[in-house]
């Protein structure tokens, strides 16, 4: 944690200390922002440095698009594409970088398999689904890791 969130947990704490003086029903409601801004600080902390990349198709079939929509820089990517049997590499991609690779002919529906590894050396795996007639992802799946989902 650093030192300036510390400092607001501190801070917080004192105010609930002082309001239990007053009142015990404010000290619990400036309990419960405290908690909440501790809650914010650890999803903050899980979510810094975190690279995730992501696989779709462009708009005429015919090129992968790579791109890092996470917080971090993601290196040694490796696509591979099923059942078509291409694979390429990405040495990496910086957060909001995207990188192509042409295909030879249009895709109709494909899956691209995606391994990569953060600045520590952690690796993580994912797979996409590759459609050129509409969404292939998870409508309900978060826009960013939360609580260790990944």
């Amino acid at each position: 944690m650093e030192k300036n969130q510390k400092i607001i947990l501190v801070a917080g704490g004192l105010i609930t200390l002082g309001l239990l003086v007053i009142d015990v029903f404010f000290a619990l409601i400036a309990l419960v922002f405290v908690l909440v801004l501790l809650m914010t600080f650890h999803i903050m902390g899980e979510t810094r440095d975190y690279p995730l990349v992501a696989a779709e198709l462009s708009e005429d079939a015919r090129e992968v698009i790579i791109t890092n929509t996470g917080t971090a820089e993601a290196r040694n990517i490796h696509v591979a594409v099923v059942p078509f049997n291409v694979e390429f590499d990405i040495v990496s991609l910086e957060p909001d970088e995207a990188s192509g690779f042409g295909l030879e002919s249009m895709v109709v529906e494909a899956k691209a398999v995606v391994t990569y590894e953060n600045i520590a050396g952690q690796k993580y795996t994912r797979t996409y689904p590759l459609t050129s007639l509409g969404s292939g992802g998870d409508l309900l799946k978060p826009m960013f890791p939360l609580f260790g989902h990944r």
